[in-house]
């Protein structure tokens, strides 16, 4: 299966969205693409979990580092964890929920939707034990890749990898930043602490990816092997614009006036979010 699989379900998702008064069934493309990720999830299954075949897993991640590194996601059809395009899946699945809430309110998937963002938002927060610390990978991609095992049954490493102040990774701690505050707005009129819990996180890893840069590949080469940026700018101004839309603080309306903001782009991808910032920010003006 082609790396990414995971993120491109999440623009599947908001794509789905916005034809699901058409005349097509819609609303089971919806269904299913939400229950694709509860087949991705790792760590301890909860009770409600819709994908049966589907067991516990990975119970041990972060032992390697005395940290619970449990749950997230895993990447497309391996059974690594890699933070940097897992992050980018819930920031589309959060702005899918802001966008367009009711209308999978109207399909019954709100709550599902929800669940997917808070299984990813749970292991982000995880992953952020310190405020110039982020695990940005779990398991060894070149190992798994030579293996074709379940999860429930895997036998590769499950090494933790981390950025901090000395090994920094700008565009990945950004990128989670973002992902945590479009999750605040995604969760502020349901569960108002743990908004409050996300947006805590997300003003950390912006301020450790502002103060700290470096792309993340140099700091963890092993994860530079599959998903390898090609620059911070755009996380920077994807994140500042997530923060406020989340805050209204104008501090991160004028970081998009301090930094590139990228112009003119071919494409949105998880290598390249100049596209979504400026959206945001076009869309936060005229409103």
């Amino acid at each position: 299966m082609a790396p990414g699989m995971l993120f491109l379900l999440g623009l599947l998702v908001s794509t789905v969205l916005v034809q699901v008064d058409a005349d097509k069934d819609y609303g089971s493309a919806l269904t299913k693409s939400l229950l694709y990720f509860e087949a991705q999830r790792s760590g301890k299954l909860p009770s409600g979990q819709r994908v049966t075949w589907r067991g516990d897993s990975a119970l041990k991640d972060g032992s390697d580092a005395g940290i619970d590194l449990n749950g997230g996601y895993y990447d497309a059809g391996d059974n690594v964890k890699f933070g940097f395009p897992m992050a980018f899946t819930v920031s589309l699945l959060s702005w899918s929920v802001v966008e367009y809430g009711s209308k999978l309110s109207n399909k019954g998937e709100l709550q599902n939707a929800l669940d997917a963002i808070k299984w990813g938002t749970d292991y982000l927060i995880n992953a952020h034990p310190a405020p110039n610390t982020l695990y940005v990978e779990v398991g060894d991609g070149n190992s798994d890749h030579q293996c074709w095992q379940r999860p429930e049954d895997m036998t590769t490493p499950r090494n933790s990898f981390k950025i901090d102040e000395s090994k920094p990774g700008s565009d990945v701690a950004a990128e989670t930043a973002a992902a945590l505050a479009a999750a605040s707005i995604a969760f502020a009129s349901s569960d108002s602490n743990y908004a409050s819990t996300l947006l805590t996180h997300a003003k950390q890893l912006f301020d450790f990816a502002r103060n700290h840069r470096g792309l993340y590949q140099n700091s963890v080469p092993v994860a530079g092997v599959f998903y390898s940026s090609s620059g911070d700018d755009d996380e920077i101004a994807w994140a500042s614009a997530w923060l406020y839309i989340a805050t209204g603080d104008f501090t991160y309306q004028n970081f998009l006036s301090s930094e590139n903001n990228g112009g003119a782009r071919s494409e949105f991808s998880w290598d390249d979010k100049f596209v979504g910032a400026q959206t945001l920010i076009a869309k936060a003006s005229s409103s």
